[in-house]
C-alpha cells in the first residue's frame, strides 16, 4: 500500500533559482536510490520561499532511514543544506504533515 506525506520547508532567501536549477538536474543515481526505497512519485510546488512536498512511497519511515546514509543522497542533501532554512537532519523520526481534511 502507498502512502502519501505532505512536507513543508523553506529556501533561504536568494535561493530559488538555484534550487530549481538542481531540480531540474537530479543526478540518476539519486532517482534509482529513491526509486528503490519505495519511492512512487515526489512533487514540490514553491511559493515565494516556501516549498510544498507530497511524497508517494510504500514507507515513508523506511524510505527516510533507507536514504539517509545512502551515498547517492548524502552529496544531495548536502547540497540542498545550502538552499534550505533549515537543514534536514534525515533522522526519519518526522511523519510530515498533519492530513485535516480529503475529498471523500
Amino acid at each position: 500500500m502507498t502512502e502519501s506525506i505532505a512536507l513543508h520547508t523553506r529556501l533561504k532567501p536568494g535561493a530559488e533559482e538555484e534550487y530549481a536549477d538542481a531540480h531540474a538536474h537530479i543526478p540518476p543515481e539519486l532517482v534509482a536510490a529513491l526509486k528503490e526505497a519505495g519511492v512512487k512519485n515526489w512533487r514540490i510546488w514553491r511559493s515565494g520561499l516556501d516549498l510544498f512536498h507530497v511524497v508517494d512511497v510504500e514507507d515513508y519511515q523506511s524510505m527516510r532511514h533507507a536514504l539517509a546514509d545512502h551515498p547517492a543522497n548524502v552529496p544531495w542533501q548536502a547540497r540542498m543544506a545550502e538552499l534550505l532554512a533549515v537543514q534536514d537532519d534525515y533522522s526519519g523520526e518526522d511523519a510530515g504533515i498533519q492530513k485535516v481534511w480529503e475529498l471523500p
